[in-house]
């Protein structure tokens, strides 16, 4: 192919939005003529990287989309504590079959024990399984519908939270705020 013919290829995925095509074709039509593999195969090289990065780029979206404060993974749970976690509990809630199922799932116990950690987890694996996910906190919802109520847009706000295949609430700033509220009740008491 001449310059100007690679130049109307190039613009040509640009146009289609195909840039590892273009980053990679004159590389592996290379390798393709020199280990003499066919041209459906080398075009299936090419469709390949491109939909692997596609997905790829899906897989960063939606877990930018959803919001986690950090990304944590099981991989960096600390299984021994606490003792009493059932684990394969745990384990089986990664099959994401309650999404599917449109079943709730409750993660309860004190503070400091790993909820919002596998919850947090749950979501990345939900997000890698093409799932959308929104992780919020429980104070973030109550105000944001009490903003939205006040500006006339409480219906469009709560779609907003219906509309992700998974939604995560953390409740742990709303203990805060109850501790918080029962000390001033003890200070006005005193």
């Amino acid at each position: 192919m001449t310059p100007s013919d690679l130049a109307r290829l190039d613009a040509q995925l640009d146009a289609l939005h195909l840039p590892h095509l273009k980053g990679h074709y004159q590389d592996l039509a290379t390798a393709a003529a020199h280990k003499q593999i066919s041209h459906l195969e080398y075009l299936a090289e090419l469709i390949e990287g491109e939909a692997a990065r596609r997905e790829t780029r899906a897989i960063e979206r939606r877990i930018k989309k959803a919001r986690f404060p950090v990304l944590k993974t099981m991989e960096d749970f600390e299984w021994n504590w606490p003792k009493k976690i059932n684990r394969p509990q745990i384990q089986n809630l990664f099959r994401l079959a309650f999404i599917a199922s449109k079943t709730n799932v409750v993660l309860i116990s004190t503070v400091g024990l790993g909820k919002t950690h596998v919850s947090i987890a749950l979501g990345h694996a939900a997000c890698i399984g093409g799932h959308s996910v929104l992780f919020t906190t429980a104070v973030d919802i109550i105000n944001t519908l009490a903003a939205a109520q006040s500006a006339g847009r409480l219906k469009r706000e709560i779609a907003r939270y219906l509309k992700p295949g998974l939604l995560i609430i953390d409740l742990g700033e709303v203990q805060s705020y109850v501790e918080l509220g029962n000390q001033c009740q003890i200070r006005r008491g005193l």
